[in-house]
């Protein structure tokens, strides 16, 4: 018998906290859903879920990666970005920095990294292409950032960027911005099942089907006229200006027909960010 539970650690942002799967008055999330299914049921797995609503990089490095270390995850899971993504001080060689010591850091003690690349906050919120461009440009970047990362530290990474998650907006919860149960349960059986296909999962994969109904429209509505006006108003005050100015630099280009010019200098960057480590 093991001397000791199996440790997961979750370290990130809402994502991992769980936001958009409420249950009895607390945010559960895939991260739980996963923890539930990942051994059989004669070894225990002790989750410890220090994920932060609007942490970025720099709070996964600094604030929750020590606390990380000290519990000695058996598996642990970085799942973090989008957030920087939406900062006026935005910047790829930082985050890749970031990323790249709290990778080796964790995976020096010899924990499992769990990764993940995730879709753009624009094109989920829906908002027109010339202010959606530039912030699915900053997110493909940081993906870059994220597989290339992934593969240098042998991390199980899962592709969420693209497929069901981005595509299937049944699985996002009333705010568009984090997913709903049914997204959380897709985030937790993708996880599960690379972590069975290395033989580290050994329990029942988590069920993909709700056990609630998803958000009606006008809960949907109800969330944008109170926590979503909020949501809406302090990131105004922190990206719009720059955001605004990014947005006419992209309708600059597009009239030229030179777009391809901002994608080709963003992908310098992170060849830049990543070569500098």
């Amino acid at each position: 018998m093991p001397s000791r539970p199996l440790r997961f650690v979750a370290l990130g942002d809402s994502l991992t906290q769980g936001v958009g799967d409420p249950v009895d008055g607390a945010w559960r999330g895939w991260a739980a859903l996963l923890a539930e299914g990942i051994t059989a049921p004669e070894r225990e797995v002790e989750l410890h879920n220090l994920a932060v609503s609007g942490a970025q990089t720099s709070d996964v490095l600094l604030r929750q990666t020590p606390v990380a270390l000290a519990l000695r995850p058996d598996i642990v899971s970085v799942v973090v970005g989008v957030n920087d993504t939406l900062r006026h001080t935005f910047d790829i060689h930082a985050v890749a920095a970031r990323l790249d010591e709290v990778y080796a850091t964790l995976t020096a003690q010899g924990a499992v990294l769990l990764t993940a690349c995730l879709p753009d906050p624009g094109t989920m919120l829906g908002l027109p292409g010339a202010l959606a461009r530039p912030l699915a440009r900053r997110q493909s970047a940081v993906n870059a950032v994220v597989h290339a990362l992934s593969r240098r530290h042998d991390a199980v990474h899962l592709h969420a960027a693209e497929g069901d998650l981005a595509a299937d907006r049944t699985l996002w919860s009333a705010d568009r911005l984090h997913p709903g149960e049914r997204g959380h349960r897709v985030l937790a059986a993708g996880f599960h099942a690379l972590l069975a296909d290395r033989g580290l999962a050994t329990g029942t994969p988590p069920a993909r089907e709700p056990e609630r109904p998803p958000p009606t429209r006008s809960a949907s509505l109800w969330w944008l006229a109170t926590a979503g006006t909020g949501w809406v108003a302090r990131r105004c005050t922190d990206l719009l200006p720059q955001l605004l100015a990014l947005a006419a630099d992209e309708v600059r280009h597009q009239a030229r027909g030179t777009s391809g010019r901002l994608d080709l200098s963003a992908s310098h960057a992170v060849a830049a960010a990543l070569a500098a480590l």
